[in-house]
């Protein structure tokens, strides 16, 4: 596996918009000196790719963008979360670090070893996730600076039938899931969600996964800073695990583009 000439981009939309559509999860590189920390061969490593991937999200938000009356920003991850999750507490507030899934996995989806014990994830976390999580903090900073506020959309998919990772997968599973932060969600955002995704299924929130993104500097801090996460069940617009896109991936786009504007 080759690596990306950018690890992350800044994508940048018109000046007055306060919307960052965020998508961490979409891409499936991997740069070839962390593959040989990776103890899966070869066939095993492109089936975990297919269960952790949220495929076809970086489309969905570019597809969206395109639609929007007033185009966001976007922040999209180059690299696979196998590299670092940059959406996890690097510390000990990860609860996901019960089951080796914390900003360095050392465990996959279905519980088996990802990473030789003992890995030491600071050099991944120095070269990858903090560089991330400040040029998100740039991002967003930049939002405030220039409309007086930000809302993250952070864009992700999940499966339709729950993985061993999960810590919470006995929950349901409805088409659109929208994750929430009693801080930086107000109501008014959850609800124009809803109204957005309407025609996409039922919409349910915090279940099978709760919470949304926010970088540290703000997070339980800055009122200006609202976010959500959007979840879509993957059997609703692509062949699972890892398949191509169906004709669902451009009415979730049109959703999204939908909340943008509303928002």
């Amino acid at each position: 596996m080759t690596e990306p000439a950018v690890s992350f981009e800044l994508l940048p939309g018109a000046a007055e918009s306060p919307v960052l559509l965020h998508v961490p999860h979409s891409s499936r590189a991997v740069p070839a000196d962390v593959r040989d920390g990776i103890v899966l061969d070869d066939a095993a490593l492109e089936r975990e790719l297919d269960h952790i991937t949220d495929a076809h999200t970086a489309e969905m938000a570019l597809r969206a963008t395109e639609r929007a009356a007033l185009a966001p920003w976007r922040f999209v991850n180059r690299l696979s979360r196998l590299v670092v999750d940059p959406e996890r507490f690097p510390d000990e507030r990860e609860e996901m670090a019960a089951v080796g899934m914390g900003a360095v996995y050392t465990r996959t989806t279905h519980r088996d070893a990802l990473r030789r014990a003992g890995t030491d994830p600071e050099p991944l976390l120095a070269r990858w996730f903090r560089p991330y999580a400040a040029a998100m903090r740039e991002a967003v900073a930049g939002r405030l600076a220039a409309t007086g506020r930000a809302v993250i959309i952070d864009v992700h998919s999940y499966p339709s039938e729950p993985l061993p990772y999960e810590l919470h997968g006995s929950g349901p599973r409805p088409p659109v899931c929208l994750g929430t932060d009693a801080f930086h969600t107000p109501p008014e955002l959850t609800e124009a969600a809803r109204k957005a995704f309407a025609g996409c299924g039922e919409t349910g929130l915090d279940s099978p996964f709760a919470g949304t993104y926010v970088p540290l500097e703000f997070y339980g801090t800055d009122a200006r800073v609202r976010a959500l996460m959007v979840e879509i069940r993957r059997d609703t617009y692509m062949s699972e695990p890892g398949g191509p896109a169906g004709a669902g991936l451009d009415r979730l786009a049109g959703a999204l583009a939908a909340l943008v504007d509303a928002v």
